[in-house]
């Protein structure tokens, strides 16, 4: 394969990922070369040569950048980090120190924390975690008691496991174990720029953010998602908590702000996680494409799986599934509606630049 030069630089300028690998650039005035997604200052285009391989860069006297690593192989390390993620999940109940993790990737722990956080998308605590809260749901269904479901998926006592659960389960053991039974939500409907928005939320935060032609719509659509928790109508006494999560909502959906601090009480699988916490990250008014979303999380191969964890997120906006679209930059689908997405992808994109003037 030759070098195209137009279409190589044409990639730079965008600093396309999808081009990692398949080529590299040099900058004669600092002597390096890099990837083509490196976040470093772009050169002149009269400074730039291009290469096929690191060691063609290599052997023109060019050193690999410090910022974006292109002497790595990403793709053997990824590799790696996903044979971790399996020992990881085989041995959730056990004690996995980073050290002990780290011998098993046979790198320095410092270093493998950085490479695991970067391949995975979070830390291998936190991964172990997810792992391990998983197979404690798992056990619940069909373990006799709490206690027993406690034990086997490997924590000492029930106060660790009740330490975990705001960000994880979202609902007690017991509660869980019954599919959700007695759980309490309580709900609340309020008109803003997208139309009607019911939240809804328990005591540990908001688990339930949608859009919709009416309340009575959204109460349907909070019943189906809980169908055997506890539904009311928001009580008096919380009613200007509720107000301050609209306000908050409305500010952004009214462009004044790109802030969208909400308490969320979140839960899913370890994988859906994953990819909630990474749409956390794009920047307000940048898009990514499903493709590049799962090779950012890394796992290049899951693109039907990143599109069914973003079509089974519960609270729009805060978690933003309208940034991620087809690689072919349509839309693709959007739980709330297309109008809805091409409305909120216009208006960040608005904001975003205004706050860059």
């Amino acid at each position: 394969m030759g070098i195209n030069q137009d279409k190589y630089w044409q990639a730079l300028l965008k600093k396309d990922k999808t081009y990692d690998g398949v080529f590299f650039y040099g900058v004669t005035t600092t002597g390096v070369y890099c990837r083509p997604s490196c976040g470093a200052r772009m050169p002149l285009r009269k400074n730039v040569r291009f290469y096929l391989t690191g060691e063609a860069a290599r052997q023109d006297n060019l050193r690999p950048c410090k910022r974006c690593r292109p002497d790595i192989d990403y793709d053997a390390q990824n590799d790696l980090m996903h044979d971790v993620c399996r020992y990881i999940q085989n041995n959730s109940q056990r004690r996995l120190t980073l050290e002990v993790l780290a011998n098993q990737a046979g790198m320095s722990a410092g270093y493998f924390q950085r490479v695991f956080k970067k391949s995975i998308g979070m830390s291998p605590r936190k991964y172990q975690e997810a792992c391990r809260i998983n197979q404690f749901k798992s056990d619940l269904k069909s373990s006799d008691s709490v206690t027993s479901a406690i034990h086997s998926s490997g924590y000492e006592s029930s106060s660790r496991i009740y330490e975990k659960l705001d960000t994880h389960m979202g609902m007690t053991p017991s509660s869980y174990r019954k599919g959700g039974e007695s759980e309490l939500i309580s709900y609340a409907s309020q008109s803003t720029p997208l139309g009607t928005a019911m939240i809804g939320a328990t005591d540990r935060g908001i688990c339930f953010l949608q859009f919709d032609q009416s309340a009575d719509d959204l109460l349907a659509l909070l019943k189906a998602e809980y169908p055997k928790a506890k539904l009311r109508p928001m009580p008096e006494e919380n009613q200007p908590l509720f107000s301050q999560w609209m306000n908050v909502l409305n500010a952004f959906l009214e462009g004044k702000t790109t802030q969208l601090n909400l308490p969320l009480d979140i839960h899913g699988t370890a994988f859906q996680q994953m990819v909630w916490e990474y749409l956390t990250t794009i920047p307000v008014g940048e898009l990514q494409s499903y493709t590049e979303v799962a090779t950012s999380i890394g796992r290049p191969k899951s693109v039907r799986a990143v599109a069914s964890a973003c079509a089974n997120n519960k609270i729009a906006i805060a978690i933003p599934c309208h940034r991620v679209i087809r690689g072919d930059g349509s839309l693709a689908g959007y739980k709330w509606g297309l109008s809805r997405k091409r409305t909120l992808i216009d208006l960040e994109r608005k904001v975003s630049s205004l706050s860059h003037d």
